[in-house]
């Protein structure tokens, strides 16, 4: 089975974060989406819709340093059904979103009118490879220029 969410919206609130007896960040917020159409009536409508969503570990540590209420974002995460019971003991239910990719689209600080903000994402680490290419050390005057190979050709040779 396939659970992936893309969601690119603005930060309903600030973030809440909390840790786990383990040490583990979880933060807490929603966002808000929304869609442009047109009604039968030739209207121009709004939908909006808001979803909870949730970071775990550095990306939480680092959403709730970054990002407040009204800050634009693409979130990538799987959608995730949660179920509890309320203080008068009916069911509750709702649907959300657990971010594992975060992406951050306002540009630090405050963005001005017509200023194109510059995106800055984060995500969660993820194994990588630990072999580098070996280093080698070149005289200071060859490591700004290409390696490139001398071919003696005749004007004639070539075909156009």
């Amino acid at each position: 089975m396939f659970n992936k969410v893309i969601l690119v919206g603005n930060l309903t609130r600030d973030i809440e974060l909390r840790y786990l007896p383990s040490g583990t960040a979880i933060g807490s917020t929603a966002i808000a989406t929304n869609r442009r159409f047109k009604n039968q009536m030739g209207e121009q409508r709004d939908e909006v819709c808001f979803i909870d969503i949730t970071f775990f570990g550095r990306t939480a540590e680092i959403a709730n340093q970054y990002l407040k209420k009204g800050s634009k974002v693409l979130v990538e995460g799987r959608l995730k059904f949660e179920q509890w019971t309320d203080q008068t003991g009916q069911r509750r239910s709702k649907h959300s979103v657990t971010v594992e990719t975060l992406q951050m689209l306002d540009a630090r600080g405050q963005v001005n009118e017509g200023e194109i903000p510059t995106p800055g994402g984060y995500q969660q680490p993820q194994v990588r490879s630990s072999y580098q290419q070996p280093m080698t050390s070149k005289p200071q005057n060859e490591q700004n220029e290409p390696n490139i190979p001398e071919i003696d050709i005749d004007d004639n040779e070539i075909p156009f």
